[in-house]
């Protein structure tokens, strides 16, 4: 089973409730706003729920101004 910090926690569940209701794309700001935490807090951390979280599927998608990801559930 794979060890999550608190943070980790809040933002994976911010995504699987939010791909539940049918959003697809994020960006590291608005997690952030809905959860509590900065845009960096949620933007390090991104890439790393990316590679081991099974939750839910995690893809860097674009990058204009910031990064949009790409979330889905497996």
């Amino acid at each position: 089973m794979t060890e999550y910090t608190d943070e980790e926690k809040r933002i994976l569940a911010y995504l699987r409730d939010s791909v539940s209701r049918g959003e697809e794309y994020f960006r590291a700001k608005n997690i952030a706003e809905a959860i509590g935490l900065s845009a960096k807090q949620v933007g390090s951390r991104l890439p790393t729920l990316a590679e081991k979280a099974e939750e839910v599927d995690i893809e860097k998608w674009g990058r204009a101004r910031s990064t949009t990801w790409r979330v889905e559930l497996p």
